[in-house]
């Protein structure tokens, strides 16, 4: 019977697609599955890679399949040993490396429940999710461990060589006794430790969820040599960077340590990589490095997902890497729905679009009255789920042939003396311009106008006050007269979330701190 990895174009996507289809690719079924069992024992016999990292220090690391198995089924039982129970928190606070992997596999695999944790997080980020999560045990490193070891009701350990002397001591074996629905990871979002994100509670059937995203919004297939350089913190990096093609028996590889992008275009064409799946951050990072014509790809199919990608970065990436980059939407709650099928041979990405839906997926852009808007009127995107329609909280349209656009997030619409305009889109302009290396936009207070338009700006030329109205002419002669940003301000980095992303959360919440625009430093405004 033929596989859903062995079609490969969009017609058959929707045509062979079933859910009875995407469990075929699993050893587990409706009722005992497990994780670790899927992504790296039933793989041992091969003798393949399982995953490559790329350390920002230049060492290369390489573990087999059979490495990690063995390694993670020692985990399991060093884990009981300690009275770790099916249904225990296990946080892992680790770049990526044999010890995290070991970690994660191993959690798995004697049923307690996996917590990734990025590695960057100061004492309060780590405090606030250990008391949310309340973890049985807490891996990271030695440096981290003296600080992790002043939260009460927490074992913490080093991962160290000491750990791996005790692990060794254990039978390299392991016998998966776990349901489908029982949990597995909990997953925590990139928000800031003032306002901390519940953790998402994934199941082991969730490795079966992911499969979607693999096969169309990745475009994943056995053969393929795979890279992410997304932390496996985040859902990006752990479930489309890390699980997904494990569980296909692909190779996959990342980064550890601060992202270079040099370091990124070396790992590329040391290991071959033929599918890469990154943030728009790392594509914007790469087209700013200058080195991409230092190195020799052997890449068939690119895409990217977190926040859609400008179309100055687009046209690099394509020109240089000549691969057309695809987009890949979802959110961490609801999974992918929208992407551009990398590898399809049927199927034409639009610049600037997130997509179509994948198969099985049921969605629609939808007007404050709750009906789907008609082709390109911008309303809120929203997917069916349990007999309701589910808000993803993304402003968006639809084209006549069916391709879905972004138009920003419901909260970075900014309305101006009755004008709607669109935060992305505006940045997306000023990211044309040659000597903006990055921009965001928000929306700020107008006594006249009610809000209008302020664009933070990094670039290497000066800011003052000529540039900033060069830019606000180059705006509003691309979009139109009213839609351009009042106020400019110079500054040397945006702030970011953990996993990468612009945080206009921040800039508003900084702004509405400010006393006057008279106090913010290097801003300009007519």
């Amino acid at each position: 019977m033929t596989r859903l990895t062995e079609y490969t174009s969009y017609a058959d996507a929707h045509r062979h697609y079933s859910s009875a289809a995407l469990w075929e690719l699993f050893d587990g079924n409706r009722r005992a599955l497990n994780i670790a069992h899927e992504c790296v024992d039933r793989w041992a016999d091969t003798g393949r890679v399982a995953v490559r990292v790329a350390h920002a220090d230049g060492r290369d690391d390489a573990f087999t399949f059979a490495e990690l198995s063995a390694w993670s089924s020692r985990f399991a039982h060093w884990l009981a040993a300690r009275g770790v129970v099916p249904g225990d928190r296990v946080a892992i606070m680790l770049e990526p490396s044999l010890p995290f992997y070991v970690a994660l596999f191993g959690t798995v695999k004697r049923g307690a429940i996996a917590v990734p944790l990025f590695t960057l997080f100061g004492p309060d980020g780590v405090r606030l999710r250990v008391e949310d999560c309340t973890p049985r045990l807490l891996l990271t490193t030695a440096e981290k461990a003296a600080t992790a070891r002043g939260i009460p009701g927490v074992d913490v350990v080093a991962a160290d060589d000491a750990l791996l002397a005790a692990l060794a001591r254990h039978p390299v074996r392991w016998r998966v006794e776990s349901a489908a629905d029982d949990l597995a990871v909990f997953q925590y979002t990139s928000g800031t430790t003032r306002e901390l994100p519940a953790a998402v509670r994934h199941t082991h059937r969730a490795i079966v969820v992911v499969m979607v995203a693999a096969l169309y919004g990745t475009g994943i297939r056995p053969g393929d040599v795979f890279f992410c350089p997304s932390s496996p913190a985040w859902g990006h990096g752990l479930w489309h960077g890390t699980l997904a093609p494990l569980a296909l028996g692909v190779t996959t590889g990342t980064m550890a340590g601060k992202f270079d992008p040099v370091r990124l275009l070396r790992a590329l064409q040391d290991y071959g990589i033929t599918n890469l799946a990154a943030a728009a951050t790392h594509y914007r990072m790469l087209k700013a490095s200058s080195e991409t014509a230092k190195y020799r790809y052997a890449l068939r199919k690119l895409s990217f997902t977190g926040e859609p990608i400008d179309g100055a970065t687009r046209t690099f990436v394509e020109q240089t890497l000549r691969v057309p980059v695809s987009s890949m939407y979802g959110t961490t709650e609801v999974g992918v729905v929208l992407a551009d099928y990398p590898g399809a041979p049927d199927y034409v990405v639009r610049p600037g679009a997130l997509g179509k839906p994948v198969p099985g997926v049921r969605l629609e852009v939808q007007g404050p009255d709750g009906r789907p808007g008609a082709p390109r009127q911008v309303g809120e995107i929203k997917v069916w789920r349990r007999d309701a329609w589910l808000a993803t909280k993304d402003r968006g349209w639809v084209d006549e042939e069916g391709y879905y656009y972004h138009a920003g997030r419901a909260d970075d619409v900014i309305i101006s003396a009755g004008w709607t305009m669109s935060a992305v889109e505006i940045e997306h302009v000023l990211l044309k311009h040659p000597d903006v290396r990055e921009a965001a936009v928000i929306g700020v207070a107008d006594a006249l106008r009610g809000q209008v338009v302020k664009a933070f700006v990094v670039s290497a030329r000066p800011g003052d006050a000529a540039f900033a109205r060069e830019l606000q002419e180059f705006t509003r002669t691309r979009l139109s007269r009213h839609e351009y940003p009042r106020h400019v301000a110079f500054v040397s980095e945006l702030p970011r979330t953990p996993a990468g992303k612009v945080n206009r959360k921040a800039l508003r919440e900084a702004e509405l701190a400010a006393p006057s625009p008279a106090d913010r430093e290097n801003t300009h405004a007519p």
